[in-house]
């Protein structure tokens, strides 16, 4: 499919000039951004069913042919969103990953990182709420890619001879992936500040014991 006006015509019998096509580039880039940004703010406070996507162009001076443009609609901008925040996620949780030999500690590590990092707001409401029913094949994609790291670290670990043979890392990835998602959602769901710090150190140390449990 071609879109009228992005290729223009010199007058010249040519394309227009490079330093010219670069630009208009990074004007491209600089509006997909602009919508990112607004599509995660809005789904934060709104809630994906609540967000009118004329608020949400008006508020960063765009249409929505500008949204249709580079996400194809509302549930593409969620898509977009979801990914972008999984892959912010990812390079935190990797860095974790990476900081010690020991590949259970890391485990734990990273297990701790993301209970704690899951808690904001925006997370919850937009990743663990609104993604699952609107965006599903994000969701189980970016699952299958957590959980192949996941997999992977285990995996790391049983040739390193720390976990049984009996183990597969695919399972317990899985089971891992799952867990922690869930004791996410529980702190998140405390009445209060109190009760959410008691329930955090709670789950930090379940999950640090389930992943010690590994260990033989």
């Amino acid at each position: 499919m071609f879109f009228c006006g992005w290729a223009r015509y010199d007058g010249g019998g040519g394309m227009m000039p490079k330093s010219e096509r670069r630009t208009r580039t990074e004007m491209l880039d600089h509006t997909r951004e602009q919508l990112l940004a607004a599509g995660r703010r809005f789904f934060a406070e709104q809630g994906y069913a609540a967000t009118s996507m004329d608020e949400l162009t008006a508020s960063v001076g765009l249409t929505r042919g500008a949204l249709y443009h580079h996400f194809g609609g509302k549930s593409g901008l969620m898509d977009a969103v979801v990914r972008s925040m999984d892959d912010e996620l990812c390079v935190e949780l990797r860095a974790i990953l990476r900081s010690t030999e020991d590949p259970l500690l890391a485990l734990a590590r990273r297990g701790r990182a993301y209970i704690e990092k899951t808690q904001a707001p925006e997370f919850q409401r937009i990743m663990f709420t609104d993604a699952p029913a609107v965006v599903t094949d994000a969701v189980e994609e970016t699952a299958r890619a957590c959980i192949a790291t996941l997999a992977e670290v285990v995996q790391d670990a049983k040739d390193r001879g720390t976990v049984s043979e009996r183990v597969s890392p695919v399972v317990i990835a899985t089971m891992l992936n799952g867990a922690l998602a869930d004791a996410s959602r529980w702190v998140a769901a405390a009445s209060g500040d109190a009760e959410r710090e008691e329930r955090l150190d709670a789950a930090i140390e379940s999950a640090a014991a389930l992943v010690e449990g590994l260990r033989l």
